[in-house]
């Protein structure tokens, strides 16, 4: 199967952001891409939670979701969504940051809630505090397809090895990392961790990301460190997208899974171990 990850730059509008998803998708498919993948957040990239409120609908309602599911059935795709910003019913009115993968006929096929928030200062100047605008997720998802099973994961996950290897271990062959990795967290950070997960689980790793500097009607503008990467499952980059909007595409085999696998059973290897104390801090003297 080829895959063709989209690179986008979405602002704050949902509408803008549909058409120019949609125009990528085209791109893709017309490289010969079978499965297509966006980035993280692809309706809408914020940083006013009152804008969110006014823009974001509820996922039964909103019609990025329903124009991206047109698409994928019109071109006959499988299409992950790498996360849309939805309302929810909550009390304390967060959103859902929600991947979905749909079907070549148009159907949700499988969709994940992101379980880790990106709450961290990452310098005095720029700080974020994901959970206070969107739940996080409580459920690991696996997806099977024809060409290959596929661990859903979203973003700040990357960090959290063992998410990954825990689908990994349950039959993922594909690790999707949609994201809108920050700029200063993506020079240092972004390569490395895509390259370590795919080498702990010996699976492919397909990572669509946001670029560039994000319009914005309202609140602070915000940048991405762009970059999508295909990783294949020795942990070689296959493709990286740079940090202009495009398409990157590779093709996904399964036999590089299984090969990888076999040479270093690692995910066979577990063993179980006491948990080290925590240390606590010396008396002062």
């Amino acid at each position: 199967m080829r895959a063709g990850l989209v690179q986008m730059t979405s602002g704050d509008d949902p509408g803008a952001n549909l058409k120019q998803a949609q125009a990528l998708i085209e791109q893709a498919v017309a490289g010969g891409a079978g499965f297509v993948l966006t980035p993280e957040v692809t309706n809408c990239v914020s940083a006013s939670r009152a804008h969110q409120m006014r823009v974001l609908c509820h996922q039964d309602d909103d019609p990025t979701l329903a124009g991206l599911r047109e698409t994928a059935a019109a071109r006959g795709i499988w299409l992950l969504i790498g996360s849309l910003a939805l309302k929810t019913g909550d009390a304390d009115r967060r959103f859902a940051n929600r991947s979905f993968l749909i079907a070549p006929d148009g159907a949700i096929a499988a969709q994940y809630d992101k379980i880790h928030m990106f709450d961290v200062d990452v310098s005095p100047t720029e700080t974020y505090r994901e959970s206070e605008g969107f739940r996080p997720g409580d459920r690991a998802v696996l997806a099977t397809t024809p060409f290959a099973t596929i661990g859903m994961t979203v973003c700040y996950d990357v960090r959290f090895a063992a998410l990954h290897r825990q689908l990994a271990q349950a039959g993922a062959e594909v690790l999707t990392v949609p994201a809108a990795f920050s700029p200063v967290t993506g020079a240092a950070h972004w390569e490395p961790l895509l390259r370590a997960r795919a080498i702990e689980c010996g699976a492919w790793v397909l990572a669509p990301a946001q670029t560039g500097t994000h319009p914005a009607q309202t609140g602070r503008q915000r940048a991405t460190h762009g970059h999508s990467l295909i990783v294949a499952p020795w942990g070689e980059v296959v493709a990286d997208a740079g940090t202009a909007p495009g398409v990157i595409w590779a093709d996904i085999d399964r036999a590089a899974v299984a090969d990888a696998r076999r040479r270093v059973p690692a995910l066979s290897h577990d063993r179980p171990f006491a948990h080290p104390a925590p240390r606590r801090a010396s008396p002062a003297p």
